[in-house]
């Protein structure tokens, strides 16, 4: 298995170059930065064209693309002879950990990233707990007692809910438990921020606060995951080891939780660990919506703005947690099926 995983591991590593030029050419066609660092105020030429020189912007695509990989021995120097550096300082390049600063906020880009991503995985773990724990409970209760009038009933809102948009979820709970409750007198929920202002960050607050993201986010996969490991429980229970384990007296409980949900779990590892690596993005419109501050609205905000450090520090990232859960989807393969090997 150490090799299986170290072979992975170098595998993955031209892969990760592969996607890093994809993604800063098409980050590079995006939009120009340079024309939303003014604000409101139109930028002058000559401003505009010392900019360029200063970011490295008027260099071809393939040299900012080295000098972002592998960093630059540059020195800040006056081109123009105005006592301005137009050309940057060196930089380490991202193969020794330097994304680069942020166009907008000047920050080094691991440090805008770095203030962000606990407040998504709060969030999203919070979340994917619901959705695995929840959907496993309803997709085996469902599978175990088929065409029940509960089943028809979990059947029919599953596909209610998978077939509702995220952003109409995320404003209707905000109108029922956010607006009606309030209006009708109930203890409400609140729609948006991470905490109150004036009872500032505390645990209460922030588990209070994301009561109705997580309940927006959880509902469609919810949904999705139930009918799925309902399909995949029915699929095992009706194969010959199951029948030979009830036969053989044992235990219904032991017959569905050892032997049958372990065998209908691989799928489920699949689908999971696709998902996982995609918490570290957030949810762009839940945190939009519920003014989430964590890395989905940061994405926006600086794909809005072009920001290109930012925006490939995210998505490097993502593509590298990507790779990185695969492999642990392997090694949680062959942990719940022995059969499964990876080396001889």
């Amino acid at each position: 298995m150490g090799r299986y995983i170290i072979k992975r591991l170098l595998q993955g590593i031209p892969l990760l170059f592969f996607i890093s030029i994809i993604l800063f050419v098409l980050m590079m066609n995006m939009g120009d930065p340079v024309a939303t660092m003014g604000g409101r105020r139109v930028t002058r030429a000559s401003d505009y064209e010392r900019l360029r020189r200063q970011l490295g912007l008027d260099k071809p695509i393939y040299t900012q693309y080295l000098y972002w990989l592998i960093g630059n021995d540059w020195t800040k120097t006056d081109v123009d002879g105005d006592g301005v550096a137009e050309t940057p300082g060196t930089r380490r390049g991202v193969l020794r950990g330097d994304f680069g600063v942020s166009l907008v906020s000047r920050k080094p880009v691991l440090q805008v990233i770095g203030e962000r991503l606990p407040n998504t995985l709060i969030l999203m773990l919070a979340s994917e707990f619901v959705i695995i724990v929840g959907s496993l409970l309803v997709g085996v209760y469902s599978a175990l007692r088929q065409y029940s009038a509960l089943d028809h009933i979990i059947t029919a809102l599953s596909f209610i809910g998978y077939s509702m948009p995220i952003f109409f979820i995320a404003l209707l709970s905000m109108y029922i438990f956010g607006v009606l409750f309030k209006r009708w007198g109930l203890p409400y929920l609140p729609t948006v921020g991470m905490f109150d202002p004036q009872a500032g960050k505390t645990t209460a607050q922030v588990l209070w606060h994301m009561v109705l993201p997580v309940l927006s986010i959880s509902i469609i996969s919810f949904a999705a995951y139930s009918r799925y490991i309902r399909s995949t429980m029915l699929e095992v229970l009706g194969q010959d080891y199951i029948r030979t384990a009830r036969a053989k007296g044992l235990p219904r409980r032991e017959v569905v939780y050892v032997h049958a949900l372990k065998n209908a779990s691989l799928p489920i590892v699949t689908v999971v660990g696709l998902d996982l690596p995609l918490l570290l993005g957030g949810a762009v419109v839940t945190e939009r919506i519920f003014a989430w501050p964590g890395m989905g609205r940061l994405f926006l905000d600086h794909v809005s703005r072009s920001d290109l450090p930012v925006v490939m520090g995210i998505l490097m990232m993502i593509a590298t947690a990507v790779v990185v859960f695969q492999i642990l989807t392997d090694i949680v393969y062959a942990w719940l099926d022995p059969r499964i090997r990876y080396e001889k």
